[in-house]
């Protein structure tokens, strides 16, 4: 791509402090991770549980910040998808969706605009004005789901959530989400699983040990992941 990157990583690293005895020492969850991300584009992260995958979403989102290397963001808002966000079960559906949207950064105004698109997403109906305590895990998740869908920064991350509920509304949110991936939106998408990343992704970028092994073509990249898993 000839365009300037909107997210520029080099040599990223990032630690926590783990306690051993009465003495704190740093836990490097990313070590080395270099790559960047243009505008318009589905970028896959793929990965072995544990490799930091997690953490660096929580970087790209502004959540935290790298002890090490260069991380330049060229004035692009990301925002992380998440299900349930400030879901109080004592409150009912309706007033769980403006808090949670509210959460995640809409205004008020906003999330009361798309309250109907909510309800008709979810499937909840009329229990959408009773306490989430008497949903079903299924009903939490759809409205979770409904909620977090109208969020619309520009640049969306996602961390492995392409369905939730039962297998209905499981296969409705995969669409939904995979339309959108698959529009000119700008996304980070993380996940293990291959066949998702090489159907949806653009490029992709492999992390093991948090370190960015290779960055590039979807295709190649996954080859190079598969021979070092000795699948191929």
């Amino acid at each position: 791509m000839t365009q300037e990157a909107i997210l520029s990583l080099r040599n990223i690293g990032v630690y926590y402090k783990r306690r051993r005895g009465i003495f704190g020492e740093p836990f490097w969850a990313l070590k080395d991770v270099s790559f960047d991300l243009y505008q318009g584009e589905t970028l896959g992260i793929i990965g072995r549980n544990g490799v930091g995958k997690s953490t660096l979403l929580r970087l790209l989102a502004g959540i935290i910040k790298p002890n090490q290397g260069t991380y330049i963001n060229r004035g692009y808002h990301a925002a992380l998808l998440s299900l349930q966000l400030g879901f109080t079960y004592y409150l009912t559906g309706r007033e769980n969706a403006i808090l949670s949207g509210i959460l995640m950064g809409l205004h008020k105004k906003e999330i009361k605009a798309k309250l109907n698109t909510i309800i008709e997403f979810s499937g909840l109906g009329e229990f959408i004005d009773q306490p989430i305590a008497t949903y079903s895990s299924g009903m939490v998740a759809r409205l979770g789901f409904a909620v977090a869908f109208q969020v619309n920064p520009d640049i969306l991350l996602i961390d492995e959530v392409l369905s939730v509920g039962d297998a209905e509304f499981s296969q409705k949110s995969a669409k939904a989400m995979q339309e959108r991936m698959r529009s000119n939106k700008t996304v980070v998408f993380v996940s293990h699983n291959a066949v998702l990343i090489q159907q949806l992704c653009h490029r992709t970028v492999w992390i093991e040990d948090g370190v960015s092994k290779a960055e590039g073509d979807t295709n190649s990249v996954l080859m190079e992941y598969h021979r070092f898993l000795h699948l191929i």
